[in-house]
């Protein structure tokens, strides 16, 4: 036999040994394919099992919070059946609600602009971008208006005398108060128009409210050296009996500058600064016009500590 023949019969036997692995191989492969089908349908994975129970209890609060919702809308049912009830009993009619009127509105609204051309539509809304151009600028005027009341109002409240012409924090410098007091030199009962704090010579004197310095008196007079300033708005300030002055005719002045030392000049009992508040040329009392420095329980107890001295220094 010849080398070829043996060959042959050798590949004729391997052949049906081929086909039975080959057999066997996909046999093998369709069962496991089956036995995972038949485990995934009948049998949860961890992870599967943890899902399932997750959703099951979502779906149970999903189930609770109808229940709630159910109960609450029918109390609120209740509650508003109750009140039309109400209504009608007392106005003898059935009740508008606005969120009816507002739905027929947008619907008629729509229905509106639905039934338009483009051109009519073109025109509508020019019109309506033309109004609301309008009322804006109509804010923005108002606005303007707003803002420049707000700085005359500021303006204004910066030109009344809010704070005390000297530091005083302690409230133990101001020793007569405005009202009937003795005089030092006559010994009668005169009216004081303002209030003395008792200080050393060169005492720093501030201005209480913006303003214009509109006149500086001479030491000749009784109030010695004194200054005068005008807030324009009907209020004056009276500082007098100063040894110096910083602050002359005419220079503008912002409420806390210093604009005069105190001293002991004209007709004065002991170092000190008169200080007045006038109000449309009549003197008012100062300590009322301290409120942006004092609250009312400091202000009412520099009220008592001044009203003790029933003799003024001038």
């Amino acid at each position: 036999m010849s080398k070829r023949e043996r060959h042959t019969g050798e590949s004729v036997r391997r052949y049906p040994r081929l086909v039975k692995w080959t057999f066997r191989f996909f046999s093998g492969i369709a069962v496991a394919v089956v036995y995972f089908i038949v485990f995934s349908i009948f049998f949860d994975t961890p992870i599967e099992y943890e899902l399932k129970k997750s959703t099951d209890r979502i779906a149970e609060e999903y189930r609770e919070l109808e229940r709630r919702y159910d109960t609450l809308q029918r109390v609120l049912d209740n509650v508003s059946e109750r009140d039309r009830s109400v209504y009608k009993i007392l106005f003898e009619s059935e009740p508008v609600m606005q969120g009816d009127e507002d739905r027929q509105r947008r619907l008629a609204f729509q229905s509106g602009l639905e039934g338009m051309t483009n051109l009519e539509l073109g025109t509508y809304f020019d019109e309506r971008l033309g109004l609301l151009y309008q009322e804006v600028s109509n804010y923005a005027a108002m606005a303007e208006r707003q803002r420049e009341r707000v700085a005359a109002d500021v303006q204004q409240a910066l030109a009344i005398p809010a704070i005390q012409p000297v530091d005083n924090r302690q409230l133990t410098l101001l020793t007569a108060s405005f009202g009937e007091r003795v005089h030092p030199f006559f010994k009668t009962m005169s009216q004081h128009n303002g209030v003395d704090y008792s200080v050393p010579v060169g005492t720093a004197v501030f201005a209480t409210a913006d303003g214009t310095v509109r006149s500086l008196q001479t030491r000749g007079q009784t109030s010695g050296l004194s200054l005068v300033i005008d807030h324009g708005n009907g209020y004056e300030t009276v500082y007098s009996h100063l040894d110096k002055v910083v602050a002359q005719p005419g220079r503008k002045v912002s409420r806390g500058d210093i604009i005069a030392f105190s001293g002991n000049s004209g007709l004065s009992f002991a170092p000190h600064l008169h200080y007045e508040v006038r109000y449309r040329g009549t003197a008012v009392d100062p300590v009322n016009y301290f409120f942006m420095e004092l609250d009312m329980p400091r202000m009412r107890r520099l009220r008592e500590i001044s009203r003790m001295g029933m003799q003024s220094f001038d």
